[in-house]
């Protein structure tokens, strides 16, 4: 049966301070190269025949940081459906600044709200919608030609990746909490 490993980037600098960052392009911090190499250690005795990332070089250079184990691998797919979620006009701004104009309450809703847009952006329930036209065409691809997949995601893609290979109602899926230095696998049946 083909398998899928499932991992989100390593932390960014945008992570580490605490900015939304959506789809900015923050690269990884030195500890989220030792992230993405705790991840590369824990695949390196796994079979990876495709890979796929989005345009954003966090996904790349985790992805990359994997693959040194995986010569076998000779296909990347840069793939924007399972990009980081959009927070609109609020990419770039510290949570910080978020919270002297708005509550607790309402920074919550917008970094864990399903149904919740934030100015300009995409609510997750937007980013469950384009990850699960990537699963269902991934599922097939898998199938037909019978290969393992690698995907190096980003923390609120790996949402609905999760909540439909785990069978999650929406509230579970919107309380993970997804590691920087781990992988998921799914067996496709």
């Amino acid at each position: 049966m083909p398998f899928i490993y499932l991992f989100r980037h390593g932390q960014t600098f945008y992570n580490k301070n605490h900015y939304f960052t959506g789809w900015k392009d923050s690269k990884l911090t030195p500890q989220g190269f030792i992230d993405a190499t705790k991840v590369a250690v824990r695949l390196k005795g796994k079979r990876i025949d495709v890979a796929y990332c989005s345009h954003l070089s966090r996904s790349k250079d985790t992805l990359r940081e994997v693959l040194k184990y995986h010569p076998e691998c000779k296909k990347i797919i840069v793939d924007d459906r399972m990009i980081e979620r959009s927070y609109g006009k609020l990419q770039g701004t510290s949570h910080r600044v978020f919270e002297r104009t708005h509550s607790a309450e309402e920074l919550h809703q917008v970094r864990r709200g399903y149904d919740h847009h934030p100015p300009g952006g995409e609510s997750v329930k937007d980013v469950e919608k384009r990850v699960l036209s990537f699963i269902k065409e991934l599922l097939k691809k898998m199938k037909k030609e019978n290969i393992n997949i690698a995907i190096s995601a980003h923390g609120n893609s790996m949402r609905p990746f999760r909540r439909y290979f785990e069978h999650l109602s929406i509230p579970e899926m919107m309380k993970l909490e997804n590691p920087w230095d781990d992988y998921f696998t799914y067996e496709v049946k």
